[in-house]
């Protein structure tokens, strides 16, 4: 081939093969937009497919246990309710229903007729007083009351109470009935078997006593750290000396023991006004502390803020 027509071939094959370039990559572009679009269109349907193909898992909640709450049946003893009604019921007459006694009387027990006493009858009684409360089937009580008298004379009677189920109704059901009295219960032996002599515990007794009921003195400076107790006040008493300090342990009978030991004691006292003497008892726990006796517990009665702490 001559060198002239292998030169003319070549020129007009150069812009073939640009051509042919230049096709292809229009094609890649084409190609790239295209995958381009597939997967922004495949994103969506993706995900839906996968939604759907996913087991859908349900977890149960957990389901709230109801806080169990016991509930004690307390049914309200109705000795009260019957003290009302015996006191209303001797204190009136079938021969005036109307006074005051007489219509509480039959307020509190619609059913059971009033008394009907003689002009010249014992005197009304000066006290009603429960003594004794017995709980019967059926929300029933007996109730037994006892009613004392100017002369010192004492009448009981049992009376018939029936309650609702909350034990926030009462009414009385039946007439009373005079009953003998409780009898009295045998006393137990007393734990105070150690006699105290006259000495540091029983001072501290005695001191302790004095501020408490007559004023004589701050009760704070006998008493151990961290109990919290006020005097009665306003004073009832001028003065008070005691008779007799029984114990419960050894320890109250000797010298102060170490620091800490604690003692139990009852002190019969008398206290005197301008009334009168009165013969009074109290129950004490004491502590020894840098030799000498505080209180740290009285229990006749409630100390103030709880007593030992």
């Amino acid at each position: 081939m001559s060198p002239g027509k292998q030169a003319s071939e070549n020129e007009a094959a150069a812009p073939m093969a640009a051509g042919v370039r230049l096709e292809a990559m229009r094609r890649r572009v084409r190609l790239s937009r295209l995958v381009v679009w597939t997967v922004i269109a495949a994103g969506p349907v993706a995900l839906c497919v996968a939604v759907a193909s996913t087991p859908t898992t349900v977890e149960a909640a957990t389901a709230a246990r109801p806080t169990a709450v016991r509930t004690t049946a307390q049914t309200a003893d109705p000795a009260g309710f019957a003290q009302l009604f015996v006191g209303a019921w001797l204190r009136s007459s079938a021969d005036d229903a109307t006074t005051a006694q007489a219509r509480l009387a039959q307020s509190l027990a619609p059913d059971v007729d009033l008394p009907d006493p003689a002009a010249d009858a014992q005197s009304k009684p000066e006290s009603v007083t429960a003594v004794r409360s017995a709980q019967r089937e059926g929300g029933t009580w007996s109730v037994t009351m006892a009613a004392q008298y100017a002369d010192g004379s004492v009448q009981y009677y049992a009376v018939p109470v029936a309650a609702d189920r909350a034990g926030t109704s009462f009414t009385v059901t039946g007439a009373p009935g005079v009953v003998v009295g409780p009898a009295r219960a045998e006393v137990p032996k007393t734990s105070y078997g150690v006699t105290v002599a006259e000495g540091d515990l029983s001072s501290a007794v005695g001191e302790f006593l004095a501020a408490y009921l007559t004023g004589a003195g701050e009760v704070g400076r006998y008493l151990a750290p961290g109990v919290k107790l006020s005097a009665v006040s306003p004073a009832p008493y001028t003065a008070l000396s005691v008779q007799q300090v029984l114990a419960v342990e050894e320890a109250a009978a000797g010298q102060v023991p170490a620091d800490g030991t604690k003692v139990r004691v009852v002190a019969q006292v008398e206290a005197r006004d301008g009334a009168g003497r009165w013969p009074l008892a109290y129950e004490l726990v004491l502590k020894a502390r840098s030799g000498r006796w505080e209180v740290a517990a009285l229990e006749s009665g409630t100390a103030q803020d709880g007593g030992a702490r």
